[in-house]
Order: structure tokens, then C-alpha cells, then sequence
């Protein structure tokens, strides 16, 4: 184990909390409610932002966070549950999986700066029921990875948080953006030693 820290669930504060939830030492559940989404303007020209949201702080500058998630029941269209790093309404990133249709589901990031979206995907099957993340800080610049083991991360993104110096908060999401719901179940929570190690090849650019 890579200097695992002790996590206590009791340290999360909920950014609106949702109605059906369980959170015990080891396991989160989060029961969806309909019409719950997190995006800004980008393309679609909306505003959405009432997802629940769980959450803990720190000002540490350089660590990981890794979460397992379970969409067993996600069956409607845009549902979703991931890894999340909200600051505010205009500046955030998640990481999820996001469920299309039977034969295939979104795997994506998105990062929020200054009021704007986008969102990166990759196709992947529906017959993928959980996915692990993990999140990671250098400062002010981010990485999200996925894994389906728990052990073998890729890389999904590498951004940069314009707000995302100093105190921070991070922790998971889950959400319906259409009628619908379902129960999203969070497991073996770990924060460590920041495993997103610094770049060994081309040298920064004098400042």
C-alpha cells in the first residue's frame, strides 16, 4: 500500500443532500433523484447544478484520492456517479461512468474552468458495472484515472484548475439528469502519497 492515510467518512460534508443516502465507515450509497446533473453552458447552452455532491477538505498539495463505484442499477439514459473535485458552480471536474443505452456507456471526464464545460468520453460496454478512480493533485494541476481492478490505472485526463490552488474539496457525485433513479454505492476510499508522479522528460521553462 502506498502510505494509505486513515479516511474518516465522518470528515464529507454534502453539497445538497440528497433525500436517500447511507454513509457508514466503509460504504456509501446515494440514492439519485430525477433531473439532477452538473454541467455549465458548453454546446448544450444550460445551466445545470443541483447535483448532491460529498465532499472533504484539504490544502495538502500534492496527493491521491482512489474510490471504487458501483452502477449495478443505472439503466436510463445520462444516469451517473463518479469521482468529483467541485469548488463552486463555475469551477469543478468529475470523473464517471455514464450510462447511454444496453450496448454501450460513457466513460468521461469533465473539467468546468470559469463557467464552461467540455466533456472527453470513450465508448465503453454496458455490461461494465463498477469502476474505480483515482484522482490526483500537483498543485493547481489535476489527473483523473480509471481502473476496473483496482490495481492497473489509465489515464483519462490531465487538466488545470484555475481555482484550484490552496483549499480544495473532493469526494463523489451521483446523479439522474433525466426521470429516473438509481442507488450508487462507494467503496474502498483511500487517500496517499500523491502517485501521480512528477514528469521526467522535458524540463519546465524557466519562469
Amino acid at each position: 500500500m502506498h502510505n494509505a492515510l486513515t479516511m474518516n467518512t465522518k470528515d464529507f460534508q454534502w453539497i445538497r443532500e440528497p433525500a436517500v443516502y447511507s454513509i457508514t465507515e466503509k460504504r456509501i450509497e446515494i440514492t439519485t433523484e430525477p433531473h439532477t446533473d452538473l454541467w455549465q453552458r458548453t454546446y448544450y447552452h444550460f445551466r445545470n447544478d443541483n447535483a448532491p455532491v460529498l465532499q472533504m477538505e484539504t490544502d495538502e498539495p500534492f496527493f491521491s484520492f482512489t474510490v471504487r463505484s458501483d452502477f449495478s442499477t443505472s439503466q436510463h439514459r445520462f444516469d451517473q456517479c463518479g469521482i468529483v473535485l467541485y469548488l463552486d458552480s463555475e469551477n469543478w471536474l468529475k470523473g464517471s461512468v455514464e450510462y447511454e443505452n444496453e450496448d454501450f456507456q460513457h466513460l468521461g471526464s469533465v473539467v468546468t474552468n470559469h463557467g464552461y464545460s467540455d466533456w472527453a468520453t470513450t465508448a465503453i460496454s454496458a455490461d461494465i458495472r463498477t469502476m474505480w478512480y483515482r484522482l490526483s493533485r500537483r498543485q493547481d494541476d489535476y489527473c483523473i484515472e480509471c481502473s476496473q481492478d483496482g490495481v492497473h490505472f489509465s489515464q483519462m485526463r490531465i487538466c488545470h484548475m484555475w481555482e484550484g490552488a490552496g483549499t480544495i474539496r473532493f469526494g463523489i457525485y451521483a446523479c439522474s439528469p433525466e426521470d429516473s433513479s438509481f442507488t450508487a454505492v462507494f467503496t474502498n476510499m483511500m487517500i496517499t502519497e500523491c502517485l501521480w508522479k512528477a514528469h521526467n522528460g522535458q524540463q519546465p521553462d524557466d519562469e
